[in-house]
């Protein structure tokens, strides 16, 4: 199997690059996330003039057909420039559930709205009580209204639409919902990670069914997505941080020479490669079951609990070995490690999907040794 980039994966993911490094330096970020709205509407306008927006929209819908590896290398780069822009939010989960579930014109208004980035999406799903991987789902739809409240939804705070997750006879299923329609109340917040979000209440809030049937089985499969989607985002943050470390022990000097002369701190640098290796193989593994047709929660787990462990040690020594200045808004490792702490703990961190692996140990199957 040839796990390198293709020549069209390779220019996709150069070009995302350079878009996001010649907007975002350490200095530009805390001012754009400093802003009302957090990130940049022209970096989003040039993300969709060059089709990352309408990237894994099919071919027949007026996207690029594009898969898995594809997404992931987008998400790789936005780790690694740490850009704010809610790609996975308002464009890649709410854009797969759009594709798995709206037809007809209305199918052809959304994704081409999302496509151009005129239209923003928000996922509302997770309520107050959540705990991965359960979601109670108690908002409740009837009549073509919702009654209930989304206590965590990413980016909610500047949606111009809604899809939002709710019970109707007894079943789960989708539901469109216009931002600011009447019954809907928005209350915005800041995460430490410099992201935004939003608590939603529906109060009879008009809303159209999107799709029918029970939609509990597309929602593992969008999750498993998710999942695949910020352990790619992790890796590219990883990169990151362990370049601007080892950067720093080669021109960092005390008592007369470099960091880098300290064989101790040398070896603690080569731990935080192997901890990057073991991530990239495990976020390459999700990728690649997700490009095979595979969405497997377990497969997903297996990859998330290398990213929580591997992004927690980055981060941890990436900030010691920069001593003070590591600790300092006006320096990005920080900032990185801040983001991999909200990675880890969005969709179960560690010690979660720890228990959710060995609740299946039973039902695997055994290698025994001759």
């Amino acid at each position: 199997m040839d796990f390198e980039l293709s020549e069209e994966q390779t220019m996709l993911r150069d070009t995302v690059r350079d878009v996001l490094s010649k907007t975002y330096d350490v200095e530009t970020l805390r001012k754009v996330t400093d802003t009302e709205l957090g990130w940049s509407r022209d970096v989003w306008k040039s993300l969709a003039d060059i089709g990352i927006l309408g990237l894994t929209i099919p071919e027949e819908d007026g996207g690029a057909g594009a898969g898995p590896v594809e997404f992931a290398s987008v998400m790789g780069e936005i780790g690694r420039a740490l850009a704010p822009e809610p790609y996975l939010d308002a464009a890649l989960v709410p854009g797969s559930l759009i594709v798995a579930t709206a037809e007809g014109d209305l199918r052809e208004e959304l994704l081409g709205g999302l496509a151009g980035g005129e239209l923003l999406f928000a996922f509302a799903h997770q309520e107050a009580g959540d705990r991965w991987p359960a979601a109670a789902v108690a908002t409740s739809a009837a009549d073509g209204k919702l009654t209930g409240t989304k206590s965590l939804v990413p980016h909610g705070d500047c949606a111009d639409k809604l899809i939002v997750s709710a019970r109707e006879n007894g079943e789960v299923g989708l539901y469109l919902v216009d931002a600011d329609a009447e019954g809907v109340t928005r209350t915005a917040y800041r995460t430490h990670d410099r992201r935004r979000g939003a608590q939603i209440v529906f109060d009879g809030a008009p809303a159209t069914r999107l799709g029918s049937g029970d939609a509990s089985a597309l929602l593992t499969d969008v999750e498993v997505g998710i999942q695949t989607a910020l352990c790619a985002e992790a890796v590219g943050a990883m990169e990151r941080a362990l370049d601007l470390t080892v950067d720093y022990l080669k021109t960092r000097k005390q008592f007369g020479v470099t960091l880098a002369t300290f064989q101790a701190l040398t070896h603690r640098a080569a731990d935080m490669y192997v901890q990057l290796e073991l991530a990239r193989s495990m976020s390459l593994y999700a990728t690649t079951a997700l490009s095979d047709g595979i969405a497997d929660p377990v497969i997903a787990s297996r990859a998330k609990l290398q990213i929580c462990r591997s992004g927690r040690h980055i981060g941890q020594e990436a900030i010691q070995m920069h001593g003070g200045i590591g600790m300092t808004a006006e320096y990005p490792v920080g900032h990185y490690t801040s983001r991999l702490t909200a990675i880890s703990h969005t969709l179960g961190d560690a010690t979660e999907h720890v228990q959710s692996l060995a609740r299946n140990v039973n039902s695997y199957d055994l290698v025994a040794l001759s």
